[in-house]
């Protein structure tokens, strides 16, 4: 259930394609609308319901919700998000007087986030992220590691579909079809996870997994592009999910092992936070690189194949930095957490 996020993406990037090159890209928007508003009346009828007592949502609401804390780190996360966001089209907007001030605005309400939580837990007040839940080594190891982890997934299935239709001038359709190894190989991923984790320790589970990962960005940093897809392309499609899928499992058991049931729902709300900050940091920091090297390139047509795969090369150099960070994170930081997965009566 916790891999279904990655291995959910990686199939809607293959619908995508199939759906550009079909009956149109807004169709996937439709598509997705619908599916959601199915999914929010099976919500209503499938969640069990809220445990009855004397629960007052409005004095809950009142006396038990971290109100300025939520405005600090949502103001915070926003306007963070939207300068990736326009770095990651341009970076060059990121010059402009307007947008130096939101980011220097966004980083420095981190300090401020920090500091009221420690004033928050002092007094014993509702606090929305106590900073005493990154005292568990393994955890915030794991949300490490998830960060790098997911931001090289998805700068891995973006750049490497600008490289089959940049630099090998396929068709959405045919960028698509490249992409079902990563289906694939993570739906085996997660099902032998789930069956099989509690065998094995969580660094070494994480790591192995994370250090084959490692080789999709190593393959695609590589690859020659003139070359058969069969030969590197294929095996870095394979590889990209490895990580990722297995990180999520892990993470959700190490979620329930560790924490008590109160916090259990705050940890995970963390957990996937930062697997969405993720996506936007990666992507933002590699598309700033991309472009930087395309546009210092020798070739004088930057927008030629031979230009743009200058700049991907070196994001792919980069992502794989990043996993082998991500690896090294998780064998120092997951040394105590053992076993997971195993029933505890």
């Amino acid at each position: 259930m916790g891999a279904g996020q990655p291995f959910g993406f990686c199939v809607g990037l293959v619908l995508g394609g199939l759906l550009i090159d079909s009956i149109g890209w807004r169709a996937g928007y439709y598509i997705c609308a619908a599916a959601n508003i199915a999914f929010a009346f099976i919500s209503f009828w499938s969640l069990p319901e809220a445990t009855q007592g004397s629960y007052n949502i409005l004095s809950t609401l009142k006396n038990e919700l971290d109100w300025l804390g939520a405005a600090i780190v949502s103001i915070s996360l926003g306007l963070l998000s939207y300068i990736l966001a326009l770095v990651a089209s341009s970076p060059t907007k990121l010059r402009t007087p307007v947008n130096v001030i939101l980011l220097v605005i966004s980083v420095a309400l981190v300090p401020i986030f920090g500091f009221w939580m420690n004033h928050q837990e002092k007094k014993g007040k509702p606090a929305l992220i106590p900073n005493s839940i990154w005292r568990n080594a393994t955890f915030t190891s794991v949300c490490m590691m998830l960060l790098l982890s997911w931001s090289v997934l998805n700068v891995m299935e973006f750049f490497s579909s600008l490289f089959f239709q940049e630099v090998q001038n396929l068709s959405a359709i045919q960028t698509a079809l490249r992409f079902l190894p990563s289906v694939l190989s993570g739906a085996v991923i997660n099902i032998l996870t789930g069956f099989y984790a509690y065998k094995f320790r969580a660094d070494y589970l994480v790591s192995a997994t994370t250090l084959l990962s490692a080789a999709s960005p190593l393959l695609m940093a590589l690859i020659n592009p003139t070359e058969s897809y069969w030969y590197s392309a294929f095996w870095a499609m394979v590889a990209a999910p490895l990580s990722a899928d297995v990180l999520f499992t892990v993470a959700a058991l190490v979620i329930t092992s560790a924490f008590p049931d109160r916090t259990q729902a705050l940890a995970g709300a963390v957990f996937q936070t930062l697997a969405q900050f993720g996506n936007s940091l990666g992507l933002a920091i590699m598309a700033s690189i991309s472009s930087s090297v395309t546009k210092q390139s020798a070739i004088p047509a930057k927008t030629s194949p031979a230009a743009l795969m200058e700049g991907y090369r070196v994001t792919f150099w980069v992502s794989f930095g990043w996993v082998l960070l991500a690896v090294i994170i998780g064998s120092l930081g997951l040394r105590k957490a053992g076993h997971v997965g195993l029933k505890r009566e």
